[in-house]
């Protein structure tokens, strides 16, 4: 024993113990480098990532921060610090409207001619990408499961403004500024002269994606319109052909009439209406003159979606019309009863 080395010996003692000696140098780590591995550092961050956390507010002609203020207004997204069910899908939002259980799609560039791709990641990348802990969205995602589960999706809604802070105001900032650099991102990739915009209709452009996401590829006559496209589609929409393919009047007041006309018509501005009036106004070159004026040309055209009532009281005001017209069981005035006398 004297002759053997000191590893060797502690080799052999570790096999009495019955530990590997090979796992010696990887056993005090092992419990650190679990809980550190789910927070990505930016030099592992997906290219989508990369690209979102690449963007200076310069980029664009607008102020990120006053669209960052239009979306937290209660008539538009809203702001909740809880997560809370989607009014239509029951799936986890917070803040002004942040996806918390998105996973990360494939959307590919179908327009040969416009460089810039679309960027889909994953809500817990974005999550991460706006500095958030990992760890947090777990706990906020198991809390909205609980209380899915214990009320149901409609009294969950109902009950959203008593709901607990999951998230400070900070973290909501963080994740929606993160959301609507995703979008204009995005719109970039829908618009191929984003950057000959003004800055009402790049502020536009980029609130239809953060409010469609990838549903904006259904708008077939719109992003044919915007892009000036000679392949239009055959759609219901009433856009004069020669005015739609008017390539050098990016400006002509004609010309984005016909693009705001192709949103008007469709059902998402019906119903959404005030959303969809605030942001088809922005699409005006004059917008920027009078905001107002833009959004009552707007209102005055975009009719409300219909709401089909059933007909109860119609139904029961038709059945006592019908007893009344029975004279047996119709009751009888002074004026009836005095005639029946003089003619008896």
């Amino acid at each position: 024993m004297r002759n053997l080395s000191k590893p060797l010996m502690f080799a052999m003692l570790l096999s009495l113990a019955g530990i590997p000696a090979v796992c010696q140098e990887a056993v005090p780590d092992t419990l650190e480098t679990v809980a550190v591995m789910p927070i990505a550092a930016p030099s592992a961050a997906s290219p989508a990532v990369q690209a979102l956390l690449a963007f200076k507010d310069s980029d664009v002609k607008f102020s990120v921060s006053h669209l960052m203020e239009i979306l937290q207004d209660k008539r538009h997204e809203g702001w909740v610090l809880a997560a809370y069910p989607d009014p239509k899908t029951s799936r986890p939002l917070i803040g002004a409207g942040f996806s918390l259980d998105l996973p990360a799609r494939e959307h590919p560039q179908l327009d040969l001619l416009n460089p810039n791709l679309f960027f889909e990641p994953s809500s817990a990348e974005l999550w991460r990408a706006a500095g958030l802990d990992a760890t947090r969205l777990t706990q906020v995602l198991d809390e909205f499961q609980e209380r899915l589960n214990n009320s149901g999706a409609r009294m969950f809604r109902r009950n959203i403004r008593n709901l607990q802070p999951q998230i400070t105001d900070e973290d909501a900032n963080k994740l929606l500024r993160i959301a609507i650099v995703q979008s204009i991102v995005n719109a970039r990739a829908y618009c191929r002269n984003f950057d000959e915009l003004t800055a009402s209709q790049q502020m536009a452009m980029s609130q239809l994606v953060y409010q469609m996401g990838v549903n904006l590829e259904q708008f077939t006559q719109f992003r044919a319109l915007i892009n000036h496209d000679e392949a239009l589609d055959n759609s219901d929409v009433p856009v004069r052909q020669d005015v739609a393919l008017q390539s050098t009047a990016v400006s002509g007041a004609a010309y984005w009439k016909a693009v705001q006309l192709s949103l008007i018509q469709s059902q998402w501005a019906r119903l959404y209406r005030a959303r969809a009036i605030a942001v088809v106004a922005m699409l005006d070159p004059q917008y920027a003159d009078s905001p107002t004026a833009a959004e009552r040309r707007v209102s005055a055209v975009l009719r409300p979606a219909v709401v089909h009532r059933k007909k109860v009281r119609a139904k029961a005001s038709t059945r006592l019309v019908a007893s009344r017209r029975k004279g047996s069981h119709a009751p009888r005035g002074k004026a009836s009863r005095a005639a029946g006398k003089k003619k008896s």
